[in-house]
């Protein structure tokens, strides 16, 4: 890697709590909290990153509740890190 690389991973993921929706039959919200590790130009950077997620899947079982939450939290980080990777063009280009 060059120092002028960048990269950004998810090093820890975990769902920290959901419930019911307080107004919308059947739909569950909750918080998903990953870990990033970012590098660029030279840096590393560590932080975390607390996502809103949400679920309509009615009366399920929770196994089923927090696989839904945690692929809404995987649809949002491939958004982020989609947008993050974009080659930043150069002034000359």
């Amino acid at each position: 890697m060059t120092d002028t690389a960048a990269s950004f991973e998810i090093t820890a993921c975990e769902l920290r709590y959901f419930g019911p929706h307080p107004a919308i039959e059947g739909r569950v919200t909750g918080i998903v909290r990953v870990q990033i590790e970012e590098h660029f130009m030279g840096n590393v950077s560590r932080y975390p990153l607390d996502l809103k997620v949400k679920a309509d899947v009615g009366h399920v079982a929770s196994e089923q509740v927090r696989t839904a939450l945690l692929a809404h939290a995987a649809h949002q980080l491939n958004r982020l890190k989609a947008r993050h990777t974009d080659k930043v063009r150069n002034a000359a280009e």
